[in-house]
């Protein structure tokens, strides 16, 4: 009879084979448990060696030294973190009970249970401040929080980690957890100026801390961890609700309150207080360093007395706000445009030089807090440069010729469903429901023409498009599958500083930088913790970024549809722009640039709401020349440099010719798609029926054919009706 082998020899056999040959998963637990046993015997040693503050500095709290923000010339102060300091102490009988179990639901649900610090939360944070070098601040208990906040600096490092374990464990042993959760309701942050939760209640909801519902006491708990970010007067509201319901959804595991109060305070509608101005210049601007701040040095940053020298100019701020909110308030009875927004850009060094997110930043009836200039909106045409960057980058030229006639783009549909638009069928028209026939790459975006742009993305390939406006900082887009044709018309969503930096990298021949609003910052010693340092990025050629220059600042190729002097024209200076409007009129912009300041404008309606239907250039293009007209004469004078000429060798088709005399054909005739300087053609391509059928129309409906006929930088204005193309 075959021995059977015993459960206990068959562990020992398996534990003897995976220390022998173990599983990877297991050699690495291995590893990290004999770094874990290192890292513990060198914490012993330096525990026994780290200088701990004394903990009656407590008694006398710790003077908070405030952090402050100038402008680029550091003369003028835009705003003192920690200015007017708004801290009402109160007792722990006036802080709601709701408060103070949501605050202990989400931020230390031991607290009741441990000695002042969690061992969960050092295995968390050991893990994120020595193996990541994250210094992150998650892991904290409440006692260690009041510690932070009251004994120890701001600065994160190892050391300062464990002085605060240390603290927290004494601290423990000197006051009662209801001392100490006292201590926590006066001393935390809540964003800008505030500390303590019943400056906080009285400021959000008008009403003291002990009056607060369930609701608002999970708001208020919410918001400490990220004071900033969760502030509800910043761009983050949905992600301060989603906390809001993580505190509840904690307070209801913890048995604190029912599944039915749960659901009703998830589901209140909490209305928060306008906020107040506290003295502050460029609020949009602050509040976006601020947030930067508070992520790399911590949500006490306020009171760590650093001094953040920004890029803003004070004077060309000044005048933007003002300009803003003048023409604003205009567009607002004139178009029903109720907000705007505004971004300029040192294309040379990416540095923000002004920053205007809303009309009004204390201007509750139109969410006025919110920055504009970093939410994501749609751009309209004011994509097209880079379709046609991306079309120049694979050999096309500024004068490259298609047709502008209604063009059938769904293979899916007939060539003859020309008019229809409806899916699966796509075939754009134009603002003003008219065609204009053959048609140059710099006519068709300087009057802004759509199936041209859209004829420009077919032959430079989606994806090419995708990744030259990823590489040139805009950085909302998704994958090629999330989009259709429909891309070269702006459908998709960008921020106005991303199209800002981008735009500058078109005016600095190719090179990126990064759009920054700081230029050094140093601690209260006087030691420099971070300082700007130029780092370009050749984003796309200087060939391309010329071309796309010539292209929109080619006041002659915006004509008829603009006049000879209009919104784009600043004599005895080089400026380029571009206009977009989306559908329905949600946003208008127009962004444009010189060679040394990119400026972008914004306007429309926070919540999405249409315009009046009017074009761009009425509604921005007015407020942007205003503010560009200040920028040009406050900045060095700088010319474009001069495009690269287009060989002879080049096809026709790219010289701006569409025809021989004898027939008239789009450029898929002309051209190998693929390689357009190559020679060729694409007549196997499947566009080319469709792009050719409107064609055979538009010449049997009375287009004459001259001999060799070329289109030069001004498109002839052909003004054809849709409503009478194929023969109708």
């Amino acid at each position: 009879m075959p021995r059977r082998h015993s459960r206990s020899s068959s562990r020992a056999k398996t534990l003897r084979e995976l220390i022998q040959d173990p599983h990877p998963l297991l050699k690495a637990s291995f590893i990290m448990a004999g770094i874990a046993l290192f890292i513990m015997g060198t914490g012993i040693l330096w525990v026994a060696l780290t200088p701990i503050p004394a903990l009656n500095s407590f008694d006398s709290r710790k003077v908070a030294q405030s952090t402050k923000l100038y402008d680029r010339s550091g003369k003028t102060v835009l705003y003192d973190l920690n200015h007017d300091v708004k801290r009402n102490v109160v007792p722990l009988a006036d802080i709601s009970p709701y408060l103070q179990q949501a605050t202990i639901s989400i931020e230390d649900s031991e607290f009741y249970r441990h000695g002042g610090i969690s061992f969960t939360g050092i295995a968390r944070s050991i893990y994120k401040d020595i193996i990541q070098l994250s210094f992150a601040q998650g892991g904290s208990t409440i006692t260690q929080q009041v510690v932070k906040n009251t004994i120890l600096s701001g600065q994160k490092s190892i050391t300062r980690k464990v002085q605060e374990w240390i603290l927290a464990i004494k601290f423990e042993q000197r006051y009662t957890k209801d001392e100490i959760l006292e201590f926590y309701f006066n001393v935390a942050p809540y964003g800008g100026t505030m500390y303590g939760a019943e400056v906080a209640s009285r400021t959000f909801f008008g009403k003291s801390a002990k009056d607060v519902d369930l609701a608002e006491a999970a708001y208020l708990a919410a918001i400490p961890q990220l004071p900033t970010y969760y502030s509800p007067y910043g761009n983050n509201r949905a992600d301060l609700d989603a906390r809001k319901n993580q505190v509840l959804k904690r307070m209801k595991e913890l048995k604190y309150i029912t599944e039915e109060q749960y659901e009703q305070a998830k589901n209140e509608v909490v209305v928060f207080s306008r906020q107040q101005n506290n003295s502050i210049l460029a609020p949009h601007f602050v509040f976006y360093i601020e947030q930067y701040l508070e992520n790399k040095y911590g949500a006490d940053v306020a009171t760590q007395g650093l001094n953040v020298l920004t890029t803003i100019d004070a004077d060309l701020q000044h005048q933007a706000e003002t300009i803003v909110n003048q023409y604003a308030l205009q567009n607002e009875k004139r178009f029903k445009a109720s907000n705007a927004a505004l971004v300029a850009i040192d294309p040379k060094t990416g540095q923000i030089l002004s920053m205007v997110g809303s009309r009004d930043y204390f201007d509750k009836n139109i969410d006025g807090n919110y920055n504009i200039a970093l939410a994501e909106r749609q751009p309209g045409s004011s994509f097209k440069p880079f379709v046609y960057a991306a079309a120049l980058q694979k050999g096309y030229t500024p004068l490259t010729t298609v047709f502008d006639l209604p063009t059938q783009f769904s293979t899916s549909c007939a060539p003859s469903d020309n008019f229809n638009g409806e899916a699966p069928c796509y075939s754009p028209g134009n603002y003003d429901g008219k065609f204009r026939g053959p048609m140059t790459f710099t006519t068709a975006i300087a009057q802004s023409i759509n199936v041209p742009a859209v004829k420009a993305m077919y032959l430079a390939g989606l994806p090419n498009v995708l990744t030259l406006a990823k590489d040139m900082g805009i950085t909302t887009l998704g994958k090629p599958s999330d989009y259709g044709l429909s891309l070269a018309l702006g459908a998709a969503e960008v921020r106005l500083l991303d199209l800002v930096g981008a735009y500058g990298a078109f005016a600095n021949d190719g090179k990126l930088n990064t759009p920054t609003g700081i230029l050094r910052i140093t601690d209260k010693t006087g030691k420099t913790l971070e300082e700007y340092k130029s780092e370009p990025k050749q984003a796309i050629s200087a060939e391309v970024a010329r071309g796309i220059s010539s292209m929109l600042s080619n006041n002659e190729a915006r004509q008829p549809e603009y006049p000879p002097v209009n919104p784009f024209t600043f004599p005895g200076y080089d400026v380029a722009a571009k206009t977009g409007t989306t559908n329905e009129s949600r946003d208008v912009w127009t962004v444009g640039y010189s060679p040394t300041i990119a400026i972008g404008v914004w306007a429309g309606n926070n919540d999405n709401s249409p315009m009046a239907r009017e074009i761009a250039g009425f509604i921005v293009a007015p407020m942007w020349h205003e503010v560009m007209e200040f920028a040009l004469n406050k900045y060095p004078n700088e010319v474009f440099p001069e495009p690269p000429a287009i060989p002879d060798s080049a096809p026709a088709a790219l010289r701006g010719i569409y025809t021989d005399g004898t027939s008239m054909h789009d450029i898929l005739y002309w051209v190998n798609k693929n390689n357009p300087m190559g020679g060729g053609s694409s007549v196997g391509d499947p566009q080319y029926v469709y792009w050719e059928y409107p064609i055979g129309n538009w010449v049997a409906g009375g287009a004459q054919l001259a001999p060799t006929q070329q289109v030069g930088t001004s498109s002839p204005t052909i003004g054809i009706d849709g409503t009478n193309i194929g023969g109708q």
